[in-house]
């Protein structure tokens, strides 16, 4: 049998996402942030492919993002509301990490895999904040899937996309715990 870890189960158990709105500062520093990194670069990637990258963003840079999110939905002409939930994520923000996806044609892995390893990283890089004692957020918003946006903010290439922003801070406030799916609903056991 393999060795338990009852701490990192106990961790899974009972993680939760912290909202965006409660990080402050301070955030973390390069040094701490490393780790985080690496943890999420661990991600499972079949065939070795490294199909994603990241992109930190601090303070300074998440104000032009702010601004460009505003250029952007104006010229989308979307909703007042959804253009300002789109800044927001940026104006408020203090320390993102933009995983960017990489579009990586192979005959080795269907495509579909390397979307998942990207999501998993952002999934893998949101526990290893948490689990760093800090508060941690995984957003996308329509400015993750609008292609001026990406090429304008973020500089990606027409082969990069972004899987999730990563939003990473102190939390000044902890909601309480939200409803959680109901296991028997969503499993099927086969025996045979």
């Amino acid at each position: 049998m393999p060795e338990k870890n009852p701490a990192a189960l106990e961790f899974l158990l009972t993680r939760r996402s912290r909202p965006a709105k409660t990080l402050i500062t301070p955030v973390p520093n390069r040094d701490e942030l490393v780790p985080i990194l690496t943890a999420a670069a661990r991600t499972p990637d079949h065939g070795k492919l490294e199909p994603w990258r990241f992109i930190v963003m601090e303070k300074p840079a998440l104000e032009r993002l702010a601004g460009i999110a505003r250029t952007r939905g104006d010229a989308l002409e979307l909703d007042p509301d959804r253009i300002a939930k789109g800044v927001d994520q940026f104006a408020n923000g203090n320390l993102v990490v933009a995983v960017i996806e990489i579009i990586k044609p192979t005959d080795k892995v269907p495509a579909l895999e390397l979307t998942y390893s990207a999501g998993a990283v952002c999934l893998a890089m949101l526990n290893a904040a948490l689990a760093s004692g800090w508060g941690a957020n995984w957003l996308s918003g329509w400015p993750s899937h609008d292609r001026g946006f990406m090429t304008d903010a973020l500089g990606l290439a027409e082969d990069e996309r972004v899987a999730g922003f990563i939003h990473i801070g102190t939390e000044k406030s902890a909601p309480s715990d939200r409803p959680r799916p109901d296991l028997e609903n969503i499993t099927q056991w086969l025996s045979e």
